[in-house]
C-alpha cells in the first residue's frame, strides 16, 4: 500500500493559484463563515495573504452587492450585542467600530439606537451587579472603585459617579434592612420562646 499523500494547505498564498478571483472568494467565504467582518478587515486580511489587489477589490465589490459584506448591518449588530452583553457605552463602541474600519456615518447610525436614557439604564444594571461593600470599608472607596469600573466601560464621568453613588447607597440600605429583618426575626423567636415557657 502506497503511503497517503499529505493534503495541500488550505490557505495557500493567492499568487500560487491560477484563478486569483476564485482564490479570493474562497478566502473571503472561509473568513465570513466563522464570523461577520467589515470590508476593511477583509481587505487587510487579503493583503496580508498576498492577494492580488485588483482581484480583491473586484470580489469585495461583488460581495457587497449581494449583501455578504454589509458594514451598516455589522455596526448595528456590534452595537446591540456589545452594549447588551458587555455593558459598553457609546464612546467605547464608537472606538471599536473605527478600529474595524467602519465609516463614521455608519457608526453614528448604529449608535442612534442607544439614547442617553438607555445608556444610563444599562450603566445602572451593570453597577447593580458589580456593587460591593467589604466589611468595614469606607463607602467612598466602594463608590470610587465602582465608578472606575463604569469609566472603563466608556460611561461619562457624571454618569459614573452618580450611578456608583446610587448603587452603593442602595447596597447600604439593603444591609440596613437586612439588619432590621434579623432583629425582627430575633424578637419573634424571643416572643415565641417566652410564650412557650409560660404555657
Amino acid at each position: 500500500m502506497s503511503p497517503r499523500r499529505p493534503e495541500p494547505p488550505t490557505d495557500r498564498p493567492v499568487e500560487e493559484t491560477a484563478d486569483t478571483e476564485s482564490a479570493v472568494r474562497t478566502i473571503l467565504l472561509r473568513r465570513l463563515s466563522s464570523a461577520p467582518r467589515t470590508r476593511s478587515e477583509l481587505e487587510k486580511d487579503l493583503a496580508r495573504r498576498g492577494a492580488d489587489p485588483a482581484a480583491s477589490q473586484a470580489v469585495l465589490d461583488r460581495f457587497e452587492e449581494v449583501g455578504l459584506i454589509d458594514d451598516a448591518e455589522f455596526a448595528q449588530m456590534w452595537v446591540e450585542s456589545r452594549h447588551r452583553a458587555r455593558g459598553l457605552a457609546r464612546s467605547v463602541l464608537r472606538q471599536e467600530l473605527r478600529e474595524r474600519g467602519v465609516e463614521d456615518q455608519l457608526i453614528g447610525q448604529a449608535l442612534d439606537q442607544i439614547d442617553a436614557e438607555r445608556e444610563e439604564a444599562r450603566a445602572r444594571e451593570f453597577a447593580g451587579r458589580k456593587a460591593r461593600l467589604r466589611a468595614g470599608e469606607n463607602p467612598a472607596k466602594a463608590i470610587n472603585r465602582l465608578a472606575g469600573q463604569l469609566a472603563r466601560k466608556g460611561y461619562p464621568p457624571s454618569v459614573c459617579f452618580q450611578v456608583a453613588k446610587d448603587s452603593v447607597a442602595a447596597l447600604l440600605e439593603q444591609r440596613k434592612q437586612d439588619v432590621i429583618d434579623e432583629m425582627d426575626a430575633g424578637l419573634i423567636v424571643d416572643d415565641f420562646t417566652e410564650h412557650q415557657e409560660s404555657v
